[in-house]
Order: C-alpha cells, then structure tokens, then sequence
C-alpha cells in the first residue's frame, strides 16, 4: 500500500511538515536510485516504490523523472554551492589549491560521495542527464568562478579547471584506476593544484 502511512489533518491535506518530509524522503530515495541504477535503469515507479508513496505523488512534487533527477542534483550540489565563494578568499595564488581540495574534500566524504556518483554516472550515459549536469555546472560554478577571475578567457580558464578536476575524480572515484585510485589525498592535492592554478591564473 502506497503513501497511506502519512497521517491526514483537516479536509483530507497533509501538513506542512508532512510534506516536507515525503518530498525529502523521495530525494533521499532517488539520489540513491540513480546512484545505484543510473539514469537509464531509474523510473519514477521505482522510486516511488522504494519511498513508499505513489508514482502521482512523484509527479506532483517533481514532473518528469528528469525533474526529479535535477532535483536530487541540486541537493546534492549544495555542499559545492555553499563553499564555492570561499575558494576565492585568501592569497590569489593559493586559489588553485583551494578548489581542488575543495572538490577533492566532497569526493572523500562518503555522505557526499554517494550523490556525485549518481550524478556522474547519470550524465556520462544519458543525455537528459549530462544536460541538467551541464545546466548546474555552467550556471553554479563555473561561471561564478569565471566572474571572480579579472583576467582574459576568464570562463574557458574556469572550464578548463573544471575538467581538470572532473578527469580526476573520474578515474579516481568512477573508474578506479590504479594507482590514483588509492593514492593519499594529499598527494593527488600536491600535483593536481599547481594544473588548477595554471589553468586559472597563468598569463
């Protein structure tokens, strides 16, 4: 039975707090779904068997699956959005190093790892997908990034360490090439940075 454990209040309406609770627990299901499936292999029916509710109610909170996948993107990104600025407080000529632990920071911490998982998966095998990672990419951080950057080409040097730091955790964290795979954070930090850094900074 779908979605029928949720007490009703007044003239059959759930609370605000009730709502918020099955919107989050729909979340919490399908960062996990796609994370485990893909976006290909993820339905709507499946998440909504998973978070026990009905596949309308899916629709009533999201739209399409693809909404719904932009959706846990968006909560997932979060902890990016949050230090994005942070990058750009301190010397000029640490901000290489400041992204790139920065992003190495989210990828090492499991309860962040699990959601860019699916959402590099998603993008690599489905064009929806790579589309809303594109969308949030482009308009979260790079360009904020670029918009900090007095210099020339200040997007492009942005995409370029983007795609740095992609590349890496890629290999590192996706493919799990060896030895990257199971090199020391710090290490990866200490060779990757100084890239970052050219690709932002250098003339």
């Amino acid at each position: 039975m779908t979605d029928t454990a949720a007490p009703r209040r007044g003239r059959g309406r759930r609370t605000r707090s009730e709502a918020a609770g099955t919107r989050d627990r729909i979340l919490t299901v399908a960062r996990a779904e796609f994370s485990e499936r893909g976006y290909e292999k993820t339905s709507v029916r499946g998440i909504a068997k998973a978070a026990g509710v009905d596949s309308a109610l899916v629709h009533h909170y999201f739209g399409t699956k693809e909404q719904v996948f932009e959706a846990a993107v968006e909560v997932a990104f979060a902890p990016v959005i949050k230090a994005r600025d942070s990058v750009f407080e301190g010397p000029i000529e640490g901000v290489g190093e400041r992204l790139t632990r920065m992003i190495l920071g989210l990828w090492e911490n499991p309860v962040t790892r699990t959601p860019l998982l699916a959402i590099v998966r998603s993008a690599v095998n489905n064009e929806a997908a790579a589309a809303v990672f594109r969308k949030l990419i482009a308009a979260q951080l790079l360009r904020r990034i670029g918009e900090q950057l007095d210099l020339p080409e200040a997007d492009l040097r942005a995409e370029l360490a983007a795609a740095q730091l992609v590349g890496v955790a890629m290999m590192r964290y996706v493919m799990k090439i060896e030895p990257l795979a199971s090199a020391d954070p710090e290490r990866i930090i200490a060779r990757v940075a100084p890239v970052v850094q050219g690709h932002l900074m250098s003339p």
